[in-house]
């Protein structure tokens, strides 16, 4: 993994200073110089976040599948048998982060395209139902781990977040070496192995599960808006398996009722959010569907995508600032709410779908951070706020810990989520370059996916 030049300088003066003392105080001097440095601000912050929070992905991999766990707790304490599952969103999610750090020189290339390489065998032979994957998958053997009792077959959404990343895995290495070519034609088959319209149930909508155990019974139609455009447009892609038109028209978009005049804080809303009309839904909304989709410029007949995005995360800064229920800490600095750990009220860990409608004096850092595409002064702030004035509260091994509070006593939840870490790399990645956006949209069939379905990008 690459360092920033600042904390080797910082090891250096240190060790240095340090030739009196014994080895043992040597040694701990170095472990401190790694976890304090000076102040950063900038592209030194950003490269600090992204290198670090890939950790995630890279160091902290199942080791024998190559993916990303589904969650990391430093401590090592996990739930019964959850060391080695895995989360095929989550991973997606990985991928097009690997990818940037590949193209910064975080990761070597050639051990970067090994684990591609890797992850791409794994998936050949784990269990798939009409070519998805489950939701979690057990890293040791390829087979299901069951996200819920009927939840033990294919997961569209989840699948649809991985095949973000096989797209601009491909679109990355089909005019590299051999090796590489060879890699992207691994993911290009995976890829067109789906069988979205399955998942249509032969309706006119998409659903989100499948069992061989259970079917239909989850009954879980896609339709909007949520984090979940994304699965519509890689099913109207796919060149094998494409949905009907009338499927994203008449289900995702509800016949046209997805749209609403509501505002907040002046601010269009301009689609209605799943249960949360007022501000709109956890910021995750605005990432999940958009690592490898490009919303500048993204329209439709339903709404101008960035548009919706900004206003949304806009939506989201603002109300902490406003700050209704006067939680310590909240303002310009400190705000981002989204599905993350959670501190429960006996004090314990749990899990929830922050948002303005539910507020529990939670902080999630991927909220603010992977919004800095749309919010990048704001989002930049609050980064350079949790990192150097946080640090010892919100800094650990996988970059940002998942969750923290500052409401009352200090509190943080010292652990991390693949799904949260992956965005943080990703959105950091397209703000600063535009990498994977270019990647994906870049692609034919997701041109050819957007043209079936009315989009103008």
């Amino acid at each position: 993994m690459k360092i920033h030049k600042a904390f080797l300088i910082t090891i250096l003066i240190l060790y240095v200073s340090c030739k009196n003392i014994t080895e043992a105080n040597k040694a701990q001097a170095l472990v401190l110089a790694t976890v304090k440095s000076e102040r950063l601000e900038g592209e030194a912050l950003m490269d600090t976040v992204q290198s670090q929070t890939l950790k995630y992905f890279w160091d902290y991999a199942e080791p024998n599948s190559g993916m990303a766990r589904e969650r990391y707790h430093p401590d090592g304490e996990y739930p019964e048998n959850d060391a080695h599952i895995v989360t095929t969103g989550g991973t997606g999610f990985g991928l097009m982060g690997l990818i940037a750090g590949i193209d910064r020189n975080f990761i070597p290339r050639e051990d970067g395209i090994k684990r591609l390489d890797k992850i791409a065998d794994f998936l050949a032979t784990a269990d798939r139902y009409h070519g998805a994957w489950s939701h979690w998958i057990n890293g040791e053997t390829g087979k299901t781990q069951p996200f819920g009792k009927m939840d033990n077959g294919g997961d569209l959404v989840e699948t649809s977040f991985l095949a973000q990343g096989f797209i601009v895995i491909r679109e990355y290495l089909k005019n590299g070496t051999e090796a590489e070519k060879a890699v992207a034609a691994k993911y290009d088959e995976l890829w067109k192995g789906i069988d979205w319209n399955w998942y249509t149930n032969n309706k006119e909508v998409l659903y989100w599960h499948w069992s061989p155990d259970y079917k239909w019974e989850m009954n879980f139609p896609l339709e909007g808006y949520n984090e979940t455009l994304i699965t519509y447009i890689m099913a109207a892609a796919s060149p094998k398996h494409s949905i009907s038109v009338k499927a994203y028209h008449n289900g995702w978009a509800r016949n046209g009722n997805i749209k609403t005049e509501n505002k907040k804080y002046d601010l269009p809303l301009i689609l209605k959010h799943n249960g949360s009309e007022e501000f709109g839904g956890p910021l995750f909304w605005a990432h999940y569907s958009y690592l490898g989709l490009n919303p500048r410029g993204l329209s439709d007949q339903y709404a101008n995508y960035w548009d919706l995005n900004l206003n949304h995360s806009k939506v989201n800064y603002l109300y902490s600032l406003a700050n209704p229920k006067n939680y310590d800490g909240y303002g310009e600095n400190v705000w981002g709410l989204t599905a993350s750990y959670t501190k429960n009220k006996d004090g314990s860990i749990g899990y929830t779908a922050h948002s303005p409608t539910n507020d529990t004096g939670v902080i999630s850092p991927t909220a603010s951070i992977s919004s800095i595409p749309y919010t990048p002064e704001e989002s930049l702030r609050a980064m350079s706020y949790f990192y150097n004035d946080l640090h010892e509260l919100t800094w650990g091994p996988a970059g940002f810990y998942d969750a923290f509070s500052l409401e009352g006593e200090d509190w943080v939840a010292a652990k991390y989520l693949a799904i949260d870490q992956g965005p943080m790399v990703v959105m950091i990645e397209n703000y600063r370059s535009g990498l994977i956006w270019n990647l994906f949209m870049g692609a034919e069939e997701i041109k050819t996916g957007l043209d079936k379905l009315g989009f103008q990008y």
